[in-house]
């Protein structure tokens, strides 16, 4: 088996696992590039011909990180995969965050919680992908100036269908 059959294979476990999604890759665009300091990303294709990135890294990382990584990257997310078995993960994470800090609330709505799902724990994270703006996508270089640079380029763009 080759290195890079291995690790689609291990990918496809580790994603399973996680997110509790079985996602056939295809393709993998970009392989475990740094997407932060202590973070990697690899987007991939699936058989599909969607677009996902999955991050990790080696500290904590909570939603908002994500968000900024991803979009730093050029890329626009379609969605954000919670975890296995908890479809409603990021509104329980935000929900019990906001009645932490406003105890006495008792009708919560979700433009309440809109800040603090952002503060929802997601290490590891699965993006489905929209869009890769300007057919760009980035890695993280810190000795570059504004410390991302072009790692690959490629044109997607997610079109829904009926």
């Amino acid at each position: 088996m080759t290195d890079k059959l291995y690790d689609e294979i291990e990918l496809e476990k580790r994603i399973a696992k996680s997110f509790g999604v079985e996602l056939g890759i295809g393709k993998i665009v970009l392989g475990q590039v740094p997407s932060g300091r202590a973070s990697t990303a690899t987007v991939f294709l699936t058989e599909n011909k969607l677009l996902f990135a999955y991050i990790q890294a080696q500290s904590p990382l909570v939603l908002s990180d994500v968000q900024k990584m991803v979009s730093h990257m050029g890329l626009v997310v379609e969605s954000f995969i919670p975890p296995a078995g908890r479809p409603d993960y990021f509104d329980e994470v935000g929900k019990k965050k906001f009645l932490e800090m406003f105890p006495g609330r008792t009708n919560v709505s979700s433009d309440d919680i809109r800040f603090y799902r952002t503060m929802s724990p997601y290490n590891p994270a699965l993006v489905q992908i929209k869009e890769v703006t300007d057919g760009k996508i980035n890695q993280f270089d810190s000795d570059s100036d504004n410390n991302w640079r072009i790692a690959a380029k490629l044109t997607y763009r997610r079109i829904k269908t009926s």
